[in-house]
C-alpha cells in the first residue's frame, strides 16, 4: 500500500515571518535550519550565487518577532552598504572584531606598502606617499582609537568626510582605503566583516550639478605671474612652471595637459594647439577642440611672451612626468602648497571670501577673454563646454556680456541723436 507523505502546513506565526521576509526584496526568504532548529535566511539575487546564513534565534513563535527585526537590519546593511549576507549578519549581531594584538593594522599597512611598491601593478613611492599613506594612516588612527568604527562603511565615511562629495581626492581616498581593506581580508586573514562595500559610489557622492569647477575663484594675471616668479630654478620648478603657463594661457583643465598636441592647418600651414580630452558630464561628452592662446598681461601692461607653442614644437617645453593614471590637479596642488607665494595668495583669497585652487589658472582665462571682448559662445567653445555650463560655472561671463551690450546700446543711441 502506497503511503502519501504528510505535508506540514505552516502555523500562523511561520506564515507571517515568511511573508514579512519575502516582502523585503525579491529573492529573500527564511526557513528553519534542519540541524540547529534555528532561523536561516536565504537570498537568491537574480543572476548571482545564492547566499544563506543561520541566525542565533530559534525557529519558534516566541523568537520570531525578534528574528524578523534582525533580518530587517541585515537587509538594510546588504542593500545600503554593500555587505554580503554573512557580513551583514555579523554586523547586525554586534560581532565587530576585537582590536587585539592579532589585528595588526600597522603591520598590515607596511606589508600592503611592500605589495604596492614591488608586486602586481607596481606604483611609485611618491604615489604611495601622496595617495595611499595619508588615508590609511587616518584609518588606522580611527581603528585603534577608544571608539573605533565597527564597519568598513563607517570607516570609509569617516576618512573622506572632509572632502567635497564627488571630488577627485575623495574618490582616490575611498578607493585606496578600500584596496587596503580588501588586502587585509584576503592576505592578512582579517575578519571578513572588514571587506569593504563593492560599490563606493554612495560614499564618494557626486559634485553639485551647478558647478563644473568645485567652487574655485579666478585670480588676476599679475597674481599668476607672481606665483610663477616664486618657483625655484630647479628642474621641478621649470617643469611645473611650464604646466601652469599652459593652463593659464590656453584655459586648460589640469588633466588636459595629458591630452595636448599640435596640429597644422592644411590651408594656412599654420600650427595650432589641439586638445583631445573628452569630459563626461551631465550634458554628455565634450568634444576635442582647437585651443586659442590668451597671453597674460602684467599690471604694468607688459604682455607675457612665453613662446609656448614654439618651444613645444621644438621639443624643449618639458612638463612634469605624467601618464594616463596621473592625478595632475592633485600633484600640482601638492607642488603649489610648498611655495610661499602660493600660500600668501591662498591667505589673501580667504580674506576676501574666495577659494583658490589649481583650477583658478583656468578660470583666469575665462575672465581674461571676457575682459578682451570675446563673447560667451566663443569662450565656451575654446574652454570645452557648452554655453549653459559656461554661464553657470562662470557667472561673470553673462554679467560682463550684459553690461557691455547695454553700454554699446547707449553709445548707439547717442550716435543716433
Amino acid at each position: 500500500m502506497h503511503v502519501v507523505p504528510r505535508i506540514k502546513n505552516d502555523s500562523p506565526w511561520e506564515a507571517t515571518i515568511r511573508k514579512q521576509v519575502r516582502s523585503l526584496a525579491k529573492g529573500w526568504s527564511v526557513r528553519e535550519s534542519p540541524r540547529s532548529k534555528r532561523v536561516t535566511v536565504e537570498v537568491r539575487p537574480p543572476g548571482l550565487r545564492p547566499q544563506n546564513t543561520t541566525l542565533s534565534f530559534g525557529w519558534n513563535e516566541i523568537e520570531a518577532a525578534d528574528a524578523y527585526i534582525r533580518i530587517r537590519n541585515i537587509y538594510a546593511l546588504v542593500s545600503g552598504e554593500g555587505f554580503t549576507l554573512k557580513q551583514a549578519a555579523e554586523v547586525a549581531a554586534g560581532k565587530a572584531p576585537k582590536f587585539t594584538e592579532e589585528t595588526d593594522w600597522v603591520g598590515a599597512m607596511q606589508r600592503f606598502k611592500d605589495q604596492k611598491l614591488h608586486h602586481g601593478n607596481v606604483i611609485k613611492l611618491r604615489t604611495w606617499l601622496g595617495g595611499y599613506e595619508p588615508v590609511i594612516t587616518d584609518a588606522i588612527g580611527l581603528l585603534t582609537s577608544q571608539r573605533p568604527p565597527t564597519s568598513p562603511a563607517d570607516l570609509l565615511d569617516s576618512c573622506i568626510r572632509e572632502w567635497e562629495p564627488g571630488s577627485r581626492t575623495r574618490q582616490e581616498r575611498a578607493r585606496n582605503l578600500a584596496q587596503f581593506l580588501r588586502y587585509c581580508v584576503s592576505r592578512e586573514r582579517f575578519p571578513s566583516i572588514w571587506q569593504p562595500p563593492s560599490n563606493l559610489k554612495d560614499h564618494i557622492g557626486r559634485k553639485p550639478a551647478t558647478a563644473e569647477i568645485g567652487g574655485s575663484d579666478p585670480i588676476t594675471d599679475q597674481e599668476i605671474i607672481d606665483v610663477l616668479a616664486s618657483f625655484p630654478s630647479d628642474e621641478a620648478g621649470y617643469r611645473w612652471g611650464n604646466a601652469v603657463r599652459l593652463i593659464a594661457e590656453l584655459g586648460l583643465r589640469p588633466v588636459e595637459l595629458r591630452h595636448l598636441s599640435l596640429r597644422r592647418d592644411p590651408k594656412t600651414k599654420q600650427t595650432y594647439w589641439w586638445c583631445s580630452y573628452q569630459k563626461r558630464s551631465g550634458g554628455g561628452v565634450t568634444k576635442p577642440r582647437k585651443l586659442y592662446a590668451l597671453p597674460l598681461v602684467s599690471n604694468e601692461g607688459l604682455i607675457q611672451h612665453w613662446n609656448l607653442l614654439e618651444k613645444w614644437e621644438a621639443g624643449t617645453l618639458e612638463l612634469p612626468p605624467m601618464d594616463e593614471t596621473s592625478r595632475v590637479a592633485l600633484n600640482m596642488a601638492q607642488y603649489l602648497n610648498r611655495r610661499e607665494a602660493w600660500k600668501s595668495l591662498l591667505t589673501a583669497a580667504e580674506s576676501r571670501n574666495e577659494k583658490v585652487t589649481s583650477y583658478s589658472f583656468r578660470h583666469s582665462y575665462s575672465v581674461r577673454g571676457h575682459q578682451r571682448g570675446l563673447d560667451t559662445s566663443h569662450m565656451s567653445l575654446a574652454m570645452g563646454h557648452n554655453i549653459e555650463v559656461h554661464c553657470r560655472s562662470y557667472p561673470w561671463a553673462t554679467e560682463s556680456g550684459t553690461e557691455e551690450a547695454f553700454n554699446r546700446a547707449m553709445q548707439n543711441a547717442l550716435q543716433i541723436r
